[in-house]
């Protein structure tokens, strides 16, 4: 079983309101379905989800990926802030932003 570091991860901000103004929502929305706009971006998100901490290197070892697309598609994440990373010696390590995950939700909800 892949060893997971349970506090490699940076503090999580606190959780973004979601916006009174239709138009920032859309805004907003539209930049976080950007960033699960890829099968394997939606699988890196489960993969951390389902890991319910941080994820030291193992990902390329989980997904049917070379390493430097897999760090690609780890970068879109990190800067939409779906995802945190933190440097832990010679490897990055990456957990879910538990309140980035809120605000898409309630992005979507808002849609009804």
């Amino acid at each position: 079983m892949p060893k997971a570091t349970p506090t490699c991860c940076p503090p999580a901000a606190p959780t973004p309101a979601l916006p009174k103004d239709e138009a920032a929502a859309n805004e907003q929305l539209a930049r976080l379905a950007k960033a699960l706009g890829h099968p394997a971006r939606v699988a890196i998100i489960r993969l951390l989800l389902r890991r319910d901490t941080c994820v030291c290197g193992e990902i390329v070892d989980e997904l049917p990926l070379a390493q430097s697309t897999v760090s690609q598609h780890l970068k879109h994440l990190k800067e939409a802030g779906l995802i945190r990373g933190d440097v832990d010696g010679p490897r990055v390590c990456y957990c879910v932003d538990e309140g980035a995950i809120a605000l898409l939700r309630g992005l979507v909800e808002g849609l009804r």
